[in-house]
């Protein structure tokens, strides 16, 4: 998605440029990630490109399974990409220049990758990993010799460490040619052969990988005569418990998880509003993304106003970037996603939980009119609470003076005073007036109050009426949600 940021930038203002998806499915399994199936044990070393798919053969391979979800993701938020599989490049000899120029200065290589960072191992072989044509492994065939006549690397499939363990090779011994994708190169020598092969121009990447970047710049510039690419670099997606997103670990986190509760725009606003930094990721931050972004389309429409110029600009900035430069004509519908939960809660799922939320937001004159879009953002708050049962854990950060907590309690009081009376008709009308007195003796204006109710209830500077809420939502349940906030 910094890519793609990148390629909407340059295109704005006015050159051509494409987001190129680029899958390493020529690489070995070096570890049967968490939560796999043990037999996959079979195939270590071997590229994911031939390795069967694990998930139950909905595709060719494990590497193309893994790719799909990716290119999944992309289109479901809707972004514009040209695809490339690295066992493709390398089977199509789109990467055979530069690894031929690579091996012929194979030397060279060799004692300034011990000059940057130490490694001494490509003084002694080829950046190059041949696929052994017996047993079918990277890694575990040592190139010996470049033979730049046949264009083909001589080999001996002589064993090496893979992950911490060693691998015993099978001893077969024989060549490599570099057009038929037979091997690949080195992760110290391979961005710089694609960065040149694909003339690519800006490439982000993470700090675990410094060390390699710093080399493939030198490649690039030094040895392929290709200014490398402009970089980003940016930390890693923690998940709420602090620990790295990794495969290896099983705590994996995709766009398909995020999409099942929440909208493409909130996924892109949470990857575009801070691409800097250690970011953690949860399912628990879609309600405060959702709502957020129809702020950015309120401010973008001029519906709210947001008065510091620097900041308004980002913020329009940000929500034209999340549309992909193609913003809408007008705003859509927006209804507080926390309301859209906490309505879902007070329905059994076989109800029509749907439909009876969408008659409550007629009821309250916050809807018209069915419209797909506010069907599928009642479905996606459904499906949360449904899932997550997060409801009761969340709660917005307010900061309360002391005459609000004051007023606050008062109100909780009157609410309590009235838990059994939820059918009584007056019922809400007598909350509604009680508001305006508790505001009013406590030095509050009424808009403030009700607006601060609106924050802790539903996360929104408005919504229906206080007193009609209070009695739908349950009036012991609105009173342990305000508790929350002045205990806290």
């Amino acid at each position: 998605m910094r890519a793609h940021g990148i390629a909407l930038a340059v295109q704005n203002v006015g050159y051509k440029a494409e987001l190129i998806t680029y899958s390493d499915d020529m690489d070995g399994l070096r570890k049967v990630p968490a939560n796999l199936p043990e037999w996959l044990n079979a195939y270590l070393a071997k590229p994911v490109s031939v390795i069967p798919d694990p998930y139950g053969g909905c595709h060719t391979s494990y590497g193309s399974h893994m790719s799909g979800l990716l290119l999944d993701g992309l289109d479901k938020l809707g972004v514009k990409y040209v695809f490339q599989s690295a066992a493709e490049a390398y089977k199509k000899g789109i990467l055979s220049k530069q690894i031929d120029i690579l091996l012929k200065n194979s030397t060279r290589l060799g004692e300034k990758i011990t000059e940057l960072v130490g490694q001494e191992k490509y003084t002694e072989t080829l950046p190059y990993f041949p696929v052994c044509k017996n047993c079918g492994r990277l890694y575990v065939a040592k190139a010996l010799k470049y033979l730049a006549d046949e264009q083909r690397v001589l080999y001996l499939c002589s064993g090496s460490i893979v992950n911490k363990k060693y691998l015993e090779g099978c001893g077969y011994s024989g060549t490599a040619d570099i057009h038929k994708g037979e091997g690949k190169l080195a992760w110290k020598v391979e961005f710089a052969a694609r960065w040149q092969a694909l003339d690519i121009r800006f490439e982000a990447y993470g700090k675990d990988i410094l060390d390699s970047v710093r080399i493939n710049d030198w490649v690039a510039n030094e040895i392929l005569g290709f200014v490398h690419p402009l970089h980003i670099k940016y930390e890693m997606f923690l998940d709420k418990a602090g620990k790295k997103i990794s495969k290896s670990e099983g705590n994996v986190f995709t766009p398909q998880m995020w999409l099942e509760y929440g909208s493409a725009e909130s996924l892109l606003l949470l990857l575009f509003k801070r691409i800097k930094g250690t970011r953690h990721i949860g399912l628990e931050d879609i309600p405060l993304l959702m709502d957020e972004y129809d702020l950015y389309e309120d401010i973008y429409f001029g519906r709210v106003k947001e008065d510091n110029p620097s900041k308004s600009a980002k913020l329009k900035g940000i929500y034209e970037y999340i549309n992909h430069f193609k913003p809408p004509m007008d705003s859509s519908i927006h209804i507080p996603y926390r309301m859209l939960v906490q309505q879902a809660s007070l329905f059994p799922e076989d109800s029509g939980r749907i439909n009876k939320v969408f008659e409550r937001l007629l009821k309250y004159g916050m809807a018209k009119q069915k419209t797909p879009d506010l069907i599928k953002r009642i479905e996606l708050a459904s499906r949360w609470f449904q899932d997550l049962l997060l409801l009761d854990e969340e709660s917005v950060k307010i900061e309360l003076k002391e005459n609000h907590k004051k007023a606050m309690a008062e109100f909780i009081q009157t609410l309590r005073s009235l838990i059994g009376a939820e059918k009584d008709p007056d019922t809400s009308r007598n909350i509604q007036s009680r508001l305006y007195d508790i505001s009013r003796s406590n030095k509050i204006e009424p808009k403030e109050f009700f607006n601060l109710l609106y924050r802790m209830l539903i996360n929104s500077d408005r919504g229906p009426r206080i007193g009609n809420y209070a009695v739908d939502l349950g009036i012991e349940r609105t009173c342990e949600i305000l508790q929350r906030y002045i205990t806290n």
